[in-house]
């Protein structure tokens, strides 16, 4: 297989900034190449001098054999590149219409009208977007701008794709219709892609990848050889009495987290023999569940920071009751926060919210997930008081949202998509502008201070301006203002979209404590399945209705029982693997990198018969696996059925 991309030592730096340092890549003809890492790793840097729109200082880039080491050069090989910006349709143009923004791109580069009538045939069909090519991109949702975007960057068939993010902030069903395509246009065009991406869970959707870290190179391979080279184990246990059984958990296995109504448990440092033994000595068989799964790219490389690199990245965790008022009694703590009755909401004829209703209690992470436009942010806006319902009813802490939306506002915590601090002022006086907006001073005030800084551990940036911070650090300290004034009743919209791993995990950890030690409704939205895993019970959306309403785990069992387990499949051709189980009449067949995954209810007749066709076909399998429905095919069975 030729090279397509040849990258020897490159370095770049932004004054004293380091942004990449001597890092070394190939990639080749016809493969999905990935860059994973946290914000400020250095990917959308590398992605942009490849793409010959950034000068560096020092190192090789060659792209197609061209040697790019001047504007003239990065000129000769710009009209085989196709480059997506990070950002949800960032460049695109929101007053034309779908098919008007295809016009332009091909316009611009020189598409001649034959060419262009075919190609926008093909890939509107291809995106699922022919029926919408009269609506102005404006009024599109996050993950149709994104294959708009794939579309525009297409048009004018280059062989060599650059795609800076292109899922981020959109939901699972879009982003699984995003690699569809995808895949399809790689196999049929023999195209070559570099993806970068935050979602760790989407390491396996490349054929090899690099993960970075501060302008380095962590590891190097396909996301199976990165997670054997770092071996460790993952359990996970259900438990009815979670909150009983995590401290036995903790004194044994410091790294474990509780999820819900599970524990989960990673694990590098012991044997996983020991790690048995310890586990069967603690829980009662009969009450508690406890099984092994796959462990993932995203342990792997938080696990590789604290321990390999001897940088320690997560939060400890402080007692959350110091300086909040925990709601003891049992009446309390079994209370109804939140409870939605019937909502609906109309915006002249079209009816964003239709007939919702759902409850939280004291303690308890409620997650409202669905696609983009489904209707969650109006169900919270709702709630909050903004926004007063077409019909139906609400209460949050007791309060009537329709007749009481000041003694609601004065209840509840709220963090909204936007980041909504005030970035030229500090940490400190961030938190004492919301703590009097909420009516705190003097002592009061310095107490509450005190608090949201332990509790978003950012005492040593207390007087660092807001718009120098990372973005982990950021949205703990919005999360402390909006707790500022201990509000009963707290609100997340998608709080983490945009954070990193690392970040995003140390942001739950709060949660979690917040929920468990004090008693706060937390009501969230989020886009990341894994992230959802924490909350007890999840209502899912489509179209304004709510689709599914239980805890993760019983809506992964409900699956399972209907649609059977997961195989995967690890193939030495996966392009031509899919093909042969489409033509098969296997249905809901995904492509993740080298595998292939499918559902089967009966999973030793579906491993032989699929294993003597691959055989007949000359593919050779490395490895099959069995997996467990993911909360991720939950969302895509339910949204995919509701619109059906």
């Amino acid at each position: 297989m030729s090279i397509a991309v040849e990258i020897k030592d490159f370095s770049k730096s932004y004054k004293k900034i380091q942004a990449v340092d001597d890092i070394s890549l190939s990639i080749q003809t016809g493969e999905i190449y990935g860059l994973i890492g946290p914000d400020g790793a250095g990917k959308s840097t590398l992605m942009q001098a490849v793409a010959g729109v950034l000068r560096f200082n020092s190192g090789q880039i060659r792209v197609f054999d061209q040697l790019i080491d001047s504007d003239k050069s990065a000129e000769k090989i710009k009209h085989s590149l196709g480059f997506m910006p990070q950002g949800l349709g960032l460049n695109l143009y929101p007053d034309l219409s779908i098919e008007e923004n295809i016009d332009f791109f091909a316009n611009l580069r020189g598409v001649s009208s034959e060419t262009l009538q075919q190609r926008k045939k093909m890939l509107l069909e291809v995106s699922n977007l022919n029926k919408f090519k009269d609506r102005a991109m404006k009024n599109l949702s996050g993950g149709m701008k994104q294959k708009l975007g794939l579309v525009c960057t297409l048009i004018h068939q280059p062989r060599f794709v650059i795609l800076d993010e292109p899922t981020t902030g959109v939901d699972p069903v879009s982003r699984r219709d995003f690699w569809e395509m995808l895949n399809q246009l790689v196999r049929e065009e023999n195209m070559t892609a570099l993806i970068s991406t935050a979602y760790m869970d989407e390491a396996t959707r490349f054929n090899r990848l690099t993960v970075m870290h501060k302008g380095k190179v962590l590891d190097s391979g396909t996301a199976d050889e990165i997670i054997e080279r770092t071996p460790g184990w993952l359990i996970e246990i259900e438990s009815k009495n979670p909150k009983e059984l995590l401290p036995k958990i903790l004194s044994h296995f410091p790294q474990a987290e509780e999820f819900g109504q599970m524990i989960r448990i990673t694990g590098f440092d012991i044997a996983v023999e020991k790690a048995q033994k310890i586990i069967e000595s603690l829980i009662d068989g009969k009450k508690d569940r406890w099984y092994f799964v796959p462990i993932g790219l995203e342990d792997v490389f938080i696990h590789r920071l604290n321990h390999v690199l001897d940088q320690p990245e997560t939060v400890t965790q402080m007692d959350l009751n110091q300086g909040l008022t925990p709601l003891m009694s049992t009446s309390e703590l079994s209370e109804e926060l939140i409870k939605a009755e019937q909502l609906v909401r109309r915006f002249d004829k079209f009816t964003a919210v239709d007939k919702v209703s759902f409850n939280v209690s004291s303690g308890e992470i409620f997650g409202l997930l669905g696609a983009n436009g489904a209707g969650k942010s109006t169900v919270i806006k709702m709630l909050t008081g903004i926004l007063p319902p077409s019909e139906g009813s609400g209460f949050v802490a007791g309060h009537d949202m329709a007749t009481s939306s000041m003694a609601i506002k004065e209840s509840i915590g709220y963090m909204s998509q936007a980041f909504s601090l005030y970035l030229d002022l500090t940490v400190n006086e961030n938190i004492d502008l919301f703590g009097r907006i909420y009516g705190l001073s003097g002592r009061r005030l310095k107490e509450r201070s005190h608090w949201v800084l332990a509790m978003g551990h950012l005492e040593n940036v207390q007087n660092t301006t807001v718009g120098s911070l990372p973005m982990g650090k950021r949205q703990r300290l919005a999360l402390g203002c909006a707790l500022v004034h201990e509000p009963r009743v707290l609100f997340l919209d998608e709080p983490t979209s945009g954070v990193d791993p690392i970040g995003r995990r140390e942001f739950w950890q709060i949660l979690v404590e917040l929920a468990k030690n004090t008693g706060v409704a937390i009501l969230v939205t989020t886009h990341y399945m894994q992230e959802a895993e924490h909350c007890h019970k999840l209502a899912l959306m489509q179209a304004g209705k709510v689709v599914a309403y239980d805890s993760p785990k019983q809506l992964k069992r409900d699956l399972k029982e209907r649609r059977g387990s997961v195989l995967s499949f690890k193939v030495s051709n996966p392009y031509t693997s899919l093909s042969l189980l489409q033509k098969s009449g296997y249905s809901k067949v995904a492509l993740f990198g080298s595998r292939v995954q499918l559902f089967s209810q009966t999973v030793t007749n579906t491993r032989k018969t699929v294993s003597e066709m691959f055989v007949n076909n000359n593919i050779e399998i490395e490895n099959i696996m069995v997996l467990e429905p993911t909360l991720e095919d939950v969302f895509v069975d339910k949204i995919e059925s509701a619109i059906k």
